[in-house]
């Protein structure tokens, strides 16, 4: 069997879990096992696909403009950069 040890823990916590161990008749370590295992137990155990996910977003922008106009729009909202201005031999 597993054994777990805690350090630093803070004081009030401590308290808390003393209490609570206590309130249901149980050791502190029988506490934090109980915690732990309805913890765990209360995650849902199906993880949610991101691809799913991803196309269930497919059709789902709505846009008044036709085409030509949102690519319009993209290339007006283009800057000028001068980045690779440089003649430095990697991009000519």
């Amino acid at each position: 069997m597993a054994m777990l040890q805690v350090r630093d823990m803070d004081d009030r916590l401590y308290d808390r879990l003393k209490f609570a161990a206590k309130h249901d008749n149980r050791s502190i370590s029988q506490q934090v096992v109980t915690i732990l295992q309805n913890y765990f137990t209360s995650i849902p155990s199906k993880r949610k696909n991101a691809t799913e996910e991803f196309l269930k977003l497919a059709g789902s922008w709505e846009d008044a403009r036709t085409t030509e106009e949102i690519v319009e729009d993209i290339y007006d909202s283009r800057k000028s950069s001068t980045r690779f201005e440089g003649l430095d031999g990697i991009f000519d």
